[in-house]
C-alpha cells in the first residue's frame, strides 16, 4: 500500500498571501527568518492580515540559516507560553523547517529531539495548533512536504525529520515573496528543487501519483532557472511553482543519496558550510553516473533527458546527455563544479579527508539513503564523495 500526502489547502498566484485573513483561529505565531520578510514588508502584510482574521499575533523572528536545536528549542517555549492555534511561518526552507520541528515540542513538551530522529516516528499533531506554510525561496517546497531539516551544530550533523504529521495544513505559495530573491539564492535554491524532482523520480518509491509531478518540474525548472536567475519575473514566478511540484513528488516518493550527502557534508567542516542547493547542484552529475549502474535508474534517468528534449543514441547516451546538461545549467548559474572550488577554497583538503570515513558512514545512515536506487557500500560512498571534492570521474 502507497501513501500520497499534501496539504489540505494550497493557496496560489500573486496576492495569495491576502488569505491568512481567512484563517479561522484565536492567537497565531508568525517565525521567520533573519529579516528579508520585514525589509521588504511581507511580515507587517501577514500580520495585517491575521488580525483581520480576528487573531491575537505573536512574533518569533531570527531564525538563522540551517536552523539549529537550541532555536527550536526556544521556539517551542515561546509557543507554550503563547499558546496559538495557528503556526504560520514565512520565508525560506530554514524558518518553516524550525517552525514544524517547534510544533512537535509545543504540543509534546516531553518530547526529546533523539525521537524525532527517527523517520516517521512524530507524535500525532494538531492537539493544540494547526500549520500555515509561505515559502519565499523557490527550492525546499517545505510549504508541501512531510521532512524538515535541522542541524546539530555540537555534533557538526543536519538531520532530515520525516513525518506526514508534520506537511502543513495550508501553503501559501505566492510568487511575489520569491521576487525578491538574490540571484546566488534563485541559483541554489532552483538546483534544490530540480534535484528534488530527479531523484523522487528514480526512488524505489516512485509511483504513477508522483511521476508526473517530478517529470513537470522538471520540465518547468530546465526551461525557467536561467531566466530567473537572470532577473526574468515571469520565469520566477513559474519556478516557484515548479518547486512546489517537484515538493509534492519527494514528499511521498522520497528521495537518495544526493541528499544524504548533501545533509552529511553540509555542517561537517570548520571551514564554514557547505549550502544545501549548492551541494545538491555540486553532487548530482556524479550521483547519477553511480546510480546508472543500476539498470531501472539508468532507464528512468534516460526518460527524463528525452522528456527534455536531450538527444542520445541508447539508454547510456540519453544518461551521460542528462549529466552533460546539468553540469552545463551549474556553470550557467555560476555554480562550483566540486567541493574543492566551492567559495574559494574554504573546505580544507585535509580536514575533508580525515573526516572522510565517518562522514560516509553518515551520509549512508541517512533517512534518504533507503529509497535510492543503489545502495553504497561504505567504500563506493567515500569514493562518491572524493569524485565531488575533487571533480573526478569514477567508473563505478
Amino acid at each position: 500500500m502507497g501513501r500520497f500526502t499534501l496539504p489540505r489547502d494550497l493557496y496560489h498566484g500573486k496576492g495569495s498571501l491576502e488569505e491568512l485573513k481567512n484563517l479561522s483561529g484565536k492567537k497565531a505565531i508568525v517565525v521567520v527568518g533573519g529579516g528579508s520578510m520585514r525589509r521588504f514588508g511581507f511580515l507587517d502584510k501577514a500580520v495585517g492580515y491575521l488580525k483581520e482574521a480576528g487573531m491575537e499575533v505573536e512574533l518569533f523572528e531570527n531564525v538563522e540559516p540551517d536552523p539549529s536545536v537550541e532555536t527550536v528549542m526556544k521556539g517551542a517555549e515561546k509557543m507554550r507560553e503563547f499558546e496559538p492555534d495557528w503556526i504560520v511561518s514565512m520565508g525560506g526552507g530554514s524558518p518553516i523547517d524550525a517552525a514544524k520541528a517547534m510544533w512537535a515540542f509545543y504540543e509534546y513538551p516531553e518530547t526529546t529531539f533523539e525521537d524525532l530522529i527517527t523517520p516517521f516516528n512524530f507524535p500525532t499533531l494538531r492537539t493544540k495548533a494547526k500549520f500555515c506554510a509561505i515559502p519565499s525561496t523557490s527550492g525546499t517546497a517545505t510549504e508541501v512536504t512531510a521532512f524538515s531539516v535541522i542541524t546539530d551544530y555540537d555534533k557538526g550533523i543536519k538531520y532530515p525529520l520525516a513525518d506526514f504529521n508534520i506537511t502543513p495544513d495550508v501553503a501559501i505559495v505566492d510568487p511575489d515573496l520569491a521576487e525578491t530573491m538574490p540571484k546566488k539564492l534563485t541559483a541554489h535554491t532552483g538546483m534544490d528543487a530540480m534535484t528534488h524532482a530527479i531523484e523522487a523520480y528514480v526512488s524505489t518509491l516512485h509511483c504513477d501519483y508522483t511521476d508526473p509531478l517530478a517529470l513537470h518540474a522538471i520540465k518547468m525548472i530546465h526551461r525557467d532557472l536561467k531566466a530567473s536567475f537572470d532577473g526574468d519575473m515571469e520565469a520566477r514566478d513559474r519556478m516557484h511553482n515548479a518547486q512546489c511540484l517537484a515538493g509534492m513528488a519527494f514528499s511521498n516518493a522520497l528521495l537518495g543519496i544526493v541528499h544524504s550527502m548533501a545533509h552529511k557534508t553540509g555542517a561537517a567542516y570548520s571551514g564554514g558550510h557547505i549550502v544545501h542547493g549548492c551541494a545538491n547542484a555540486m553532487y548530482l552529475p556524479k550521483v547519477i553516473k553511480y546510480n546508472a549502474q543500476n539498470e531501472e535508474a539508468a532507464l528512468r534517468y534516460a526518460e527524463i533527458a528525452s522528456f527534455i528534449g536531450l538527444q542520445g543514441e541508447d539508454t547510456a547516451g540519453l544518461v551521460d546527455a542528462l549529466i552533460a546538461e546539468l553540469k552545463s545549467m551549474n556553470a550557467s548559474l555560476e555554480i562550483p563544479s566540486c567541493i574543492k572550488e566551492y567559495e574559494g577554497g574554504i573546505i580544507d583538503e585535509k580536514e575533508f579527508m580525515d573526516k572522510l570515513p565517518e562522514v560516509a558512514k553518515l551520509a549512508i545512515s541517512d533517512a534518504c539513503t533507503g529509497s535510492n536506487p543503489r545502495v553504497p557500500t561504505p567504500e563506493e560512498m567515500e569514493k562518491l564523495l572524493k569524485a565531488c571534492f575533487y571533480d573526478e570521474e569514477i567508473d563505478f
